[in-house]
Order: C-alpha cells, then sequence, then structure tokens
C-alpha cells in the first residue's frame, strides 16, 4: 500500500516529469518537467520539482513515491538507457523520508493507464472498436518510439490485470523487401546491431532520413535531428524526410503486428510515445495498417486488431495515479524498498 500524498515520476531518457497524487483516486497534479541532462541524479531533479510545487502551488510533500523509468528494471540500482541517471529506490526513498518507492519499467504505467481509457482520448488508426465485442477483454499491448521504444502488454487474470514489461526494443529488426534489403547496409548500427530501437525512436528518424539519403545519392546530407525530419517530412520540403516518415510508419506498423501476435492482444494495440501523435496523418495514410495486418496465416485476425494513438497528455502520470490508488487491481513486477 502507498501511504498519500504519493510522488509520481515518468523519467525517460531526455525529460522526467513528476506530479503528487494528493489522496487515493486523486488525478495527479503536476509539478514540472525536468531535463535529465540539467541534474546530476533523480534527487535533484526531485527536489527542484518539490520545491516548484511548493513554492507554486503549495504542494505537500509526498510520503512515498512511484516512479517509472525508461529502463530495464532487475535489480536496486536501474541505469537509465539514454541518459546517464541511476535511479535506485532505496536512495531516493531515504533522501525524501518515504515509507515506499517502487520503481517500475515506464511503460507499466502506460499498460495500467491503457486499462481506462476512453474513446475521446484515443486516435484510431484503422478500425475502430466495436463497443460490447467478445474481444474487448483480451490482452492489450502498449507501446510507443520516443527517446528510445517502450512495450508493455496488459493481460486479464481472473479479476485482476497483469502487467508485462518488454525489452522488445533491442530485438533484432531486418528488412522483409528488396527495397529495404538495398537500404540496410546504408543504415547506421548500434553497438553492430539494428534493432527496433534503433529505427523506430526519434534517433530512429535520424537514421532512417541519413540512409536512405546516402541509399539515394551515394553520399552523406545533412544531419537532421529527429524534430527537423518529421517537420521536413510533413511539410514535403526534404524528399528524403518525407521517405523517412512513409517508412517509420510503415516499419512501426510491422513491429506492433509482430508484439500484438505475440501476445495475441485481440483487446487492442494503444501507441504512445512522443512521435506517434505528431504524424498521425503520415500513420493513417495505409502502410501502417497494412504492415501490422500481413502477418499470414492470422491476416483475418490481425484486421480484427484495432490500433489506436494515445492523445491523452501525461498518461504514464495518470497510470502511475491508478497503480497507487489501487494497487490489489493491478500485478506488475517491480523493486521495492521500504522504510525500516
Amino acid at each position: 500500500m502507498f501511504e498519500f500524498p504519493v510522488l509520481v515520476g515518468d523519467i525517460g531518457g531526455t525529460n522526467a516529469r513528476f506530479a503528487i497524487v494528493p489522496e487515493a483516486g486523486a488525478a495527479p497534479v503536476l509539478l514540472s518537467r525536468e531535463e535529465t541532462a540539467g541534474h546530476p541524479d533523480p534527487s535533484a531533479a526531485i527536489r527542484a520539482s518539490l520545491a516548484r510545487g511548493a513554492r507554486e502551488q503549495g504542494s505537500p510533500a509526498p510520503r512515498s513515491a512511484i516512479l517509472a523509468v525508461a529502463a530495464r528494471v532487475d535489480g536496486p540500482a536501474v541505469q537509465l538507457t539514454n541518459a546517464h541517471w541511476v535511479i535506485e529506490g532505496a536512495r531516493i526513498g531515504q533522501d525524501f523520508g518515504l515509507s515506499r518507492a517502487v520503481v517500475v519499467n515506464d511503460y507499466v504505467p502506460v499498460a495500467a493507464g491503457a486499462a481506462a481509457i476512453s474513446p475521446s482520448e484515443l486516435t484510431p488508426i484503422g478500425p475502430r472498436r466495436e463497443e460490447g465485442r467478445e474481444g474487448d477483454q483480451g490482452a492489450r499491448l502498449v507501446l510507443g518510439p520516443g527517446t528510445g521504444f517502450g512495450a508493455a502488454a496488459l493481460l486479464p487474470v481472473d479479476a485482476r490485470l497483469l502487467i508485462v514489461s518488454t525489452e522488445s526494443g533491442h530485438v533484432d529488426f531486418g528488412p522483409a523487401t528488396p527495397a529495404e534489403l538495398a537500404l540496410w547496409p546504408h543504415l547506421e548500427r548500434v553497438e553492430g546491431r539494428v534493432t527496433v530501437e534503433t529505427l523506430l525512436s526519434g534517433p530512429g528518424l535520424t537514421r532512417l532520413h541519413a540512409g536512405l539519403h546516402r541509399l539515394r545519392t551515394g553520399a552523406e546530407g545533412p544531419h537532421l535531428d529527429p524534430a527537423a525530419v518529421t517537420e521536413a517530412g510533413l511539410s514535403g520540403s526534404d524528399p528524403d524526410a518525407a521517405a523517412a516518415l512513409n517508412l517509420f510508419a510503415k516499419l512501426l506498423g510491422r513491429a506492433c503486428g509482430d508484439l500484438a501476435l505475440t501476445f495475441l492482444a485481440t483487446g487492442g494495440v494503444y501507441i504512445g510515445g512522443g512521435i506517434a501523435p505528431r504524424i498521425v496523418d503520415v500513420l493513417r495514410q495505409g502502410a501502417f495498417r497494412r504492415a501490422f495486418e500481413h502477418k499470414p496465416p492470422f491476416v483475418a485476425q490481425m484486421q480484427a486488431i484495432p490500433t489506436s494513438v494515445i492523445t491523452v497528455h501525461d498518461p504514464a502520470l495518470i497510470g502511475l495515479a491508478a497503480l497507487a490508488s489501487q494497487p490489489d487491481r493491478f500485478a506488475y513486477h517491480g523493486q521495492v524498498w521500504r522504510a525500516s
């Protein structure tokens, strides 16, 4: 059980967002967004965020915490995958006098939030979910490309919901068509590999743009950051950027389909992260769903699985509040520290 007020935090490779849940069932009250590069460690960022909340909103001091981190949570000290911070639940608990501090993978709360997400918080990509369908209570999948690539499944088990976090962003990702086979040698490797996260992430957009330019011209082109690739691709001002967005949508559809098939996600696929909401029009052009559904001999089954982009702001914070308020509803893996 969590003692309220509860500090909740969504800690990614670029930014960390912190909020206070004042009491069970209450919505999280955002304190601040902190850049991970701007603080030496998570306690420094939490301290700055709590001070800002107390000063500007009169936010109370927390008595416990649950923090979602963009990393594999497999020990008491968790190294962020794409940043320098090491998150230790015990140290954070001691630093702030907390009775309990829980650390979970960042897609655990996104999965928890998907349990009660409303249609108004989703943008459908492909077929809409028909209310009352038998598959509505099936497994659900949440995933998202951002600074990295995260994914988790939400599985109904009796009266509870089991959240299974994954490291699917770090599985190998290969070409599936002659055009992709021609492109792959021109892609930048990360530690000698092309993984899902190598391509389906913010840095992945940059790699796709650079690789497509090398393939087309045989030379190095301008280095564009992910935001610039997105802007140039949407405006059509850069043909390689437009091609990168279209290929990104197709590859994302393939990866979503593979994971949906793995978990038999008849309850739907929910796409979060920072990129998908910005390229909804590209995702709707068709390549995403064609790649998602092209899983013979299960094409008909894949066609029945709805896919949607999560449009609600800060879904992880909402999910963390649900985990804190309804601890008996969810089962999940996490590192827990309790004060003596």
